[in-house]
């Protein structure tokens, strides 16, 4: 589908409260994302008391089914209509909802084994399904903000700034929050701390929805284009088909790496205390990370590059980890400082590859799907984030975990192998798998340039 811009010199001067706006977009999702991510087996396990093998095929289930409504989102919101445009509207819909099913999970009603199962399904699977309604548009947001390639990369870096920002939040505040509020009552404390979360989310949406506008807007009078259509195009499109399965594995391991570090400072080193700290450390140099993506980027000579290599190194990091004993607190903190940094830089750059590969099918297909193409890389993470959480709970399952009890010496290997060596394969795997992706930087400043003739011309 052919495109019009605003003219280039307006372009250029979007100001820095824009993609301020725009990161407070992450900032929300990641009040629920990094809450969900990090603690809600815990929460399944140890406060509500669902087994980790249920739980985990619990997370499979619901997630699976929820991914496949990623693309629906996606072609649903390239259809909006609305003079706010396609993508910003669906921010203030769905707010409120996002919300108030966050909270929902987090009540626990006093059932049996079953009717907690059957509640988990529902409150989740609700939960979920309203968190794709908002973060596929606004994920798609980036894509039609600007249509230059570096301007993106900077709006991608702010918006994982705001990302891990909310991370920060998270971990600051969660615990000592459900704490506070519960007064010693963990089932009273978890609803309470995510509803705050929750509001602050919400007014950031309307932040975001405030102070962004789309730019890249669709030629009036084109050709209506169809769902078969759009989706042929996109399993055409070599560059995002290799994207999504890099999202995949690099999701495995940091969702199978994450849902296990609370039972490893728990059970393992001995400290729960310490996983606040220990989290609150790694995204501080994730943040340092994130903000130098760009200089990071240009030094290895491209995102495909960069991606490649601080994958290798990271996996190194937890390699390290590995060899940590429950009193080896440096050799910890080290290898999460310095896996972390690594980390950071890798977020920014896979969306804003997602933004290429977006350019790519206009300049191949002639025919732009932004929304579809975000969407389902977001399917892509979601199911890595649905693969390894799954796997957390199976494995903990595997080696005897018993929650709230001592556990056995095979228990505590295979809950450090959780955070060392089996992330580490799985992010050197990814690595591997980027080698594929064949957008080089010369192919996308030709692909820039030639959308901007055509675009041109269409205007003219």
């Amino acid at each position: 589908m052919p495109t019009t811009v605003l003219p280039a010199d307006r372009v250029d001067r979007i100001a820095v409260t824009e993609k301020v706006g725009y990161a407070a977009g992450d900032v929300a999702s990641c009040l629920y994302y990094n809450t969900f991510s990090l603690f809600l087996i815990y929460f399944y396990t140890d406060v509500f008391g669902i087994g980790p093998a249920a739980a985990g095929t619990m997370l499979l289930i619901t997630r699976t089914w929820d991914n496949f409504i990623d693309p629906v989102m996606g072609m649903v919101s390239d259809r909006t209509r609305t003079r706010w445009g396609k993508f910003r509207p669906w921010l203030l819909w769905m707010c409120l909802p996002f919300w108030i099913s966050g909270v929902l999970m987090f009540i626990t009603p006093d059932l049996n084994p079953t009717g907690k199962l059957i509640w988990a399904y529902a409150t989740y699977a609700l939960a979920m399904l309203v968190y794709t309604a908002i973060n596929i548009p606004y994920g798609a947001l980036l894509g039609v903000l600007t249509p230059d390639t570096e301007e993106r990369t900077k709006f991608s870096s702010y918006r994982f700034l705001g990302a891990f920002g909310g991370n920060l939040i998270v971990q600051c505040t969660l615990l000592w929050l459900v704490k506070t509020l519960g007064r010693g009552n963990e089932r009273t404390g978890w609803p309470l701390a995510v509803g705050v979360l929750g509001f602050a989310a919400m007014c950031l949406f309307l932040c975001t929805f405030a102070s962004t506008k789309e730019r890249v807007q669709s030629t009036p009078g084109d050709e209506p284009s169809t769902v078969l259509r759009d989706l042929r195009q996109l399993l055409s499109n070599r560059p995002w088909l290799v994207l999504g399965g890099v999202s995949i594995l690099c999701l495995i391991w940091i969702s199978i790496r994450n849902a296990c570090l609370v039972y490893y400072f728990k059970y393992y080193v001995g400290h729960e205390e310490l996983t606040s700290t220990f989290l609150v450390v790694g995204t501080v140099a994730t943040l340092a990370g994130v903000s130098l993506t760009a200089p990071i980027t240009r030094m290895f000579g491209g995102k495909k590059r960069a991606y490649i290599s601080l994958s290798a190194m990271n996996a190194l990091t937890m390699v390290a980890m590995y060899f940590a004993g429950p009193k080896d607190f440096a050799l910890m903190f080290a290898s999460q400082i310095a896996g972390s940094f690594l980390t950071g830089p890798l977020f920014p750059l896979i969306w804003a590859m997602y933004a290429d590969t977006a350019d790519y099918a206009e300049w191949k297909f002639g025919h732009r799907t932004t929304g579809l193409v975000f969407s389902a890389g977001t399917f892509s993470q979601k199911m890595g984030w649905t693969i390894g959480a799954a796997v957390a709970g199976w494995l903990l399952a595997l080696y005897g975990f018993q929650a709230n009890l001592a556990q056995n010496a095979r228990t505590l290997t295979g809950i450090r192998d959780m955070v060392s060596i089996l992330p580490a394969l799985a992010c050197g795997v990814t690595a591997v798998a980027c080698l594929l992706y064949n957008l080089d930087f010369k192919l996308e400043r030709r692909i820039a340039v030639e959308l901007t003739e055509r675009r041109g011309a269409s205007a003219g």
